[in-house]
C-alpha cells in the first residue's frame, strides 16, 4: 500500500482510508474480521463520524483498535457538526460536544484528523477556528479541516488563523470522481470534480493542501448499475440518487472510456475510476467504503495501477477510440 505524509501527523498515512459505515456492534465478529483484513493489506487510516449509526461505528472502531493494541499505528479520521433535523449544528458548542462524545466512544485521548462534517456559510469562521484551536492545544485533536467545505471558506478560515496566530485548517475532504455532479446528491455536498471544480482543483494543486476525497465511484455510477437504457426503471433510493447526480450523457461517455481502458488493461471499470482520482496532481488520499476483504484488495490493486497523463486526460474528455498513447500502455 502506498503511503503519504500529512503535515502535523507523526506517522505515514495510507493512500486509501477505509470507511466504517458498514461496521457495528451487532455484527462484531464480521466487523473485526473486515478491519483486520484491511489493516493487513496495508491500510492504517480509518474514517468515521459522530453521526454514523448514532455513534455505534465509532464505538466499534474504538473497540477494535483497543483490543488489537493499534492506537499508535492507525490514523483515526473523525467528523463532527453534522446537521440534524432541527439545525445545522456548525457551532463551537456542537463541535465541542461531538468531540467529547467521539473521544469516549473511541476510547482514546486524541483524534488524529478532525473534520467539520458540513459547513454553514451563515456562521463566521473565526469562532470555529478558535474552538478547534482550543482542542488542538489541549491535545484532543492533532490536525483539523473541513469536509464539504468550499476552498473559499477554507481560505477564509486560514486567513483568520494567520491574522490571529492560530493553527489553520490542514486538510479538506470534498467529493472527487471522474464523473461530474450535475446535481448534488444531497444538500451541502461539495465536489471538486468536472469543469465546475476546475478552479478548486487548481487551488488545491497550488497549495498542495492534503485532500481526503470521497466517492471515487460516483455513488456507484462506475459499478455498471446505471445505463443509458435503464434510468427510467430505477427504483432504489441509492440508484435514484446516483442517477439524479450523475446520469447524464457526458458522464456516460466518461463511463464508456473507462470501460474501454479497463478492457485494454485487464482490470475493472471501478479500478480505472479509482486510479483516475489517485492520479490527480494533488496530495490526495481516497476514502473508500469496502464491504469485503476482496473489495479492498481490488482497491489496493487500483492504487497500484499506472495511468499516463494522456490516459487521464482522455478519460476526462477524449474521443470515442483509445488514443495510441493509451492503447500502447498496459501497465
Amino acid at each position: 500500500m502506498k503511503t503519504g505524509t500529512i503535515p502535523g501527523l507523526d506517522k505515514p498515512v495510507s493512500r486509501l482510508a477505509q470507511g466504517t459505515v458498514m461496521i457495528g456492534s451487532a455484527k462484531l465478529d464480521r466487523s473485526f474480521a473486515l478491519l483486520d483484513a484491511v489493516f493487513a493489506l496495508g491500510c492504517n487510516a480509518f474514517d468515521t463520524g459522530h453521526v454514523y449509526s448514532n455513534g455505534d461505528c465509532e464505538r466499534t472502531l474504538g473497540r477494535w483498535i483497543g483490543e488489537r493494541g493499534l492506537r499508535h499505528q492507525v490514523v483515526i479520521i473523525d467528523k463532527a457538526a453534522h446537521p440534524n433535523a432541527d439545525r445545522t449544528r456548525v457551532t463551537p458548542f456542537d463541535i465541542t460536544a461531538d468531540l467529547h462524545d467521539s473521544l469516549a466512544r473511541l476510547k482514546t485521548d486524541h483524534i488524529d484528523i478532525y473534520l467539520l462534517h458540513r459547513d454553514d456559510v451563515s456562521q463566521p469562521v473565526g469562532p470555529l477556528v478558535e474552538v478547534l484551536n482550543e482542542h488542538h492545544q489541549a491535545g484532543r485533536i492533532r490536525i483539523f479541516g473541513g469536509s464539504n467545505w468550499s476552498h473559499e471558506r477554507i481560505q477564509a478560515a486560514n486567513d483568520y488563523a494567520d491574522a490571529h496566530g492560530l493553527q489553520p485548517f490542514s486538510l479538506s475532504s470534498p467529493n472527487l470522481a471522474l464523473a461530474e455532479q450535475f446535481q448534488p446528491p444531497w444538500p451541502g455536498c461539495v465536489s471538486i470534480g468536472g469543469q465546475a471544480g476546475a478552479t478548486a482543483r487548481e487551488w488545491y494543486r497550488q497549495t498542495q493542501m492534503p485532500l481526503l476525497t470521497w466517492s471515487s465511484l460516483a455513488g456507484g455510477f462506475f459499478s455498471g448499475r446505471l445505463r443509458r437504457d435503464n434510468l427510467d426503471r430505477l427504483t432504489g433510493d441509492q440508484d435514484l440518487t446516483c442517477a439524479r447526480a450523475y446520469g447524464y450523457e457526458a458522464n456516460f461517455q466518461r463511463l464508456d472510456r473507462a470501460q474501454a481502458l479497463a478492457r485494454e488493461k485487464g482490470v475493472t471499470t471501478a479500478q480505472v475510476a479509482l486510479a483516475y482520482v489517485l492520479h490527480q496532481p494533488l496530495n490526495l488520499f481516497a476514502l473508500v467504503g469496502c464491504e469485503t476483504e476482496a473489495e479492498f484488495a481490488e482497491n489496493v490493486q487500483a492504487a497500484e495501477l499506472d495511468l499516463t497523463p494522456e490516459q487521464v486526460a482522455w478519460l476526462e474528455r477524449g474521443s470515442a477510440a483509445l488514443p495510441a498513447t493509451a492503447a500502447g500502455s498496459r501497465s
